[in-house]
């Protein structure tokens, strides 16, 4: 028995750096990840695939452990970077987008992510199980734009 988890996020931010710099490191998938927390390993599968497997959450007895691997297609002329999930690895699919746009002093960023995350517990615990995912799913994606926007020198007010 599993418990399943959607995630729908979107987040739409400015920055001071110029749109070739912010997408130079958004399409670079592991100096991209280095900004990301709480990952414990990331292994590029090769054909812009890459594995990720996040630190465990919760408790010395319950934890949860999220693992996925998605591919990456970055295209530069569209300011774009899509990931798709690849299916039978880990225990959630994730796929998303980065849409950056040249405002000539700044740049804007839109990120979409999409994930469905599986949890080994009985479906009795979905009600407890799912606001504790969604907390630390946002959390952490959070933190990342927080550390992105740090890398591109601050955000634009």
């Amino acid at each position: 028995m599993s418990v399943t988890v959607h995630l729908n996020l979107g987040y739409e931010f400015e920055v001071k750096a110029k749109a070739a710099d912010v997408f130079a490191v958004l399409a670079d998938v592991p100096l991209s990840a280095s900004h990301f927390p709480k990952v414990h390993k990331l292994t590029d599968l090769g054909g812009g695939a890459f594995k990720w497997e996040m630190e465990k959450v919760g408790t010395e007895h319950v934890n949860i452990q999220t693992i996925y691997a998605s591919t990456y297609v970055s295209n530069a002329a569209k300011g774009t970077v899509d990931w798709t999930p690849v299916e039978g690895i880990g225990n959630a699919l994730v796929s998303g987008r980065w849409k950056i746009k040249d405002k000539k002093k700044s740049t804007f960023i839109a990120l979409e992510i999409t994930a469905e995350v599986h949890v080994p517990l009985p479906h009795l615990m979905h009600a407890i199980v799912e606001p504790v995912i969604e907390h630390e799913f946002t959390h952490l994606v959070e933190k990342y734009i927080d550390n992105l926007i740090v890398r591109f020198g601050g955000e634009v007010a």
